[in-house]
């Protein structure tokens, strides 16, 4: 059984938020809850909120044991960025580009694979 949640249009950028994304990856839940709750990272603390509603919603919707959940997959995409313009020199305006993530993380019960 899998069970996910996801966060979309975070305001972060994808980058910052696969550093954290990568600690938590295959790990048993409480183990991933511990190394977020340690990271000082903003975006571990999204993630954490996102594993913490995944958990959640394998409890309470499949009656799952949280003993048993291990994260199986993060999937940490781009969104659509915010545009912003900046003003310029003789007239013209500057694009500014405000980056957006969209956080999808599946808690399995089953034995996670070693993925490449």
């Amino acid at each position: 059984m899998e069970v996910s949640a996801q966060l979309r249009f975070a305001r972060i950028s994808t980058r910052k938020t696969r550093l954290a994304a990568g600690l938590i990856r295959g790990r048993n839940v409480e183990e991933a809850a511990n190394a977020l709750a340690f990271t000082p990272r903003r975006s571990a603390r999204l993630l954490a909120k996102v594993l913490d509603s995944a958990i959640a919603n394998a409890q309470s919707n499949f009656g799952a044991d949280i003993d048993e959940l291990r994260v199986s997959e993060v999937l940490v995409d781009e969104a659509r960025p915010f545009r912003r313009f900046r003003a310029r020199a003789r007239g013209r305006g500057a694009r500014i580009l405000k980056p957006q993530t969209h956080i999808r993380v599946t808690v399995s019960d089953q034995q996670v694979q070693a993925q490449d």
